[in-house]
């Protein structure tokens, strides 16, 4: 088998597909990737080297050269699907990927859409570029869709024991992606069609979406009506049924949560129609950063000191805790607000070395105590493992803690 994108999706599905015994070469386009993994170099959090070297000894290799999707049997595409700056779908991965497994297709192969995207992509973009092959979808080859579920950092879930959802082209499509995905995951869930599948996804992202709009705009109102939130929130989660908890944050980060439901805003957008739950959340999520900053303002006003020339240290620039995945991290916005405030910024991240702000690099602190006790404030945007809690509720002389780990006190402010 084949897999396009080598990424956060890619390689743990080329993991579990060569512990199941299958033959598996992962095809990129960028070569430090390819030259990486061939050296036994793992750049994903969830994929140790010595996993990856196990995989090379089981015959896994990386490569540039689309030529080895014709020795295929079965091609996964796991590539980005970010959204450009109008906030609409960006498929050029996908469409780039597609098209090259048409140049290379051949009769019986399987073909999979894993990348996150609008429901009817698979049939009315990715169908269309295959069959250019001139060979036919469901006659010729297979075609199905199958969402991605990987969770960064997740002990305990991860690809094979989170379950798959799989819809085909044809029913015989869905039953040949059903056997492949079968050998190494430990449930299947088949629906109708790829548009089901594809939608499956888009709902799961867009519920977490809107329900963590809910709560940081309620964190909002509830700071300026001297309600503990954290504290309701808690007490809501004891009720066993009805309730899921979600907590407030900076904002919300990861490919999933801030892109994926812009991907069913856009289909819906396509009917002539807004939809108006996603629109609002995606409101409200992307002022958080704004907000957070507003707050660290008010901390240091009530202190009798300004933003500007203010030392201000960011403790998880990431966008989870205990991984070192940064895309679309809330870090960013916030960080880039500070600095046109006129902060001196910094910040403490065990995961990230090296980290910039539009060309800007921000100093990385190495000692996190002697960090915080020189900061004017720290804001603690990720609640990593690493961090010594105690010590920064010590030690610091001001505290924005944006995630609700700390407790409250005189020095320290929760979101």
């Amino acid at each position: 088998m084949a897999v396009i994108g080598l990424g956060y999706v890619g390689m743990p599905l080329a993991k579990e597909a060569v512990a199941a015994g299958l033959r598996v070469v992962g095809l990129d386009v960028d070569p430090a990737k390819v030259d990486a993994l061939n050296a036994g170099r793992s750049y994903i959090d969830d994929l140790t080297d010595a996993d990856l070297e196990h995989m090379l000894s089981q015959g896994f290799s990386a490569t540039l050269d689309e030529t080895v999707l014709a020795r295929s049997n079965t091609i996964v595409i796991c590539v980005p699907t970010p959204l450009d700056e109008d906030h609409r779908p960006d498929l050029s991965a996908v469409e780039g990927a597609t098209k090259a497994v048409a140049r290379n297709l051949t009769k019986g192969t399987l073909v999979v859409l894993e990348s996150t995207t609008w429901p009817g992509t698979t049939d009315e973009v990715a169908r269309p570029l295959l069959e250019a092959s001139g060979l036919i979808a469901g006659e010729d080859f297979h075609l199905a869709f199958s969402p991605e579920r990987i969770d960064p950092g997740n002990a305990k879930f991860g690809l094979r024991n989170t379950p798959k959802v799989v819809g085909g082209f044809t029913p015989t499509c869905r039953d040949r992606a059903t056997a492949f995905y079968g050998r190494f995951i430990e449930r299947i869930v088949p629906v109708s069609g790829t548009r089901e599948a594809e939608m499956a996804k888009l709902l799961e992202n867009t519920y977490r979406h809107v329900n963590i709009a809910l709560v940081n705009e309620m964190a909002i109102f509830c700071d300026e009506l001297g309600i503990d939130l954290w504290e309701a929130i808690e007490a809501a989660g004891t009720k066993p049924f009805g309730f899921h908890k979600f907590l407030p944050g900076p904002g919300v980060g990861g490919h999933c949560i801030p892109v994926d439901p812009s991907y069913l805003s856009y289909t819906v957008r396509k009917l002539g129609y807004p939809f108006r739950f996603v629109e609002l959340a995606q409101e409200i999520n992307e002022r958080m950063p704004s907000y957070v900053v507003a707050r660290v303002q008010r901390l240091l006003n009530r202190h009798k000191k300004a933003v500007n020339g203010a030392k201000v240290v960011l403790l998880g620039v990431t966008y989870k805790p205990d991984i070192a995945d940064e895309r679309e991290t809330p870090a960013l916005p916030v960080a880039r607000a500070l600095l046109e405030l006129g902060a001196d910024l910094s910040f403490a991240d065990p995961y990230v070395k090296e980290w910039s702000v539009d060309g800007t690099a921000v100093p990385r602190e190495e000692d996190l105590a002697e960090a915080v006790t020189n900061a004017d404030v720290t804001l603690l945007l990720q609640q990593h493992a690493a961090f010594d809690l105690d010590m920064v509720e010590a030690k610091a002389k001001l505290v924005l803690d944006t995630r609700g780990v700390l407790a409250e006190g005189e020095r320290v402010e929760r979101l």
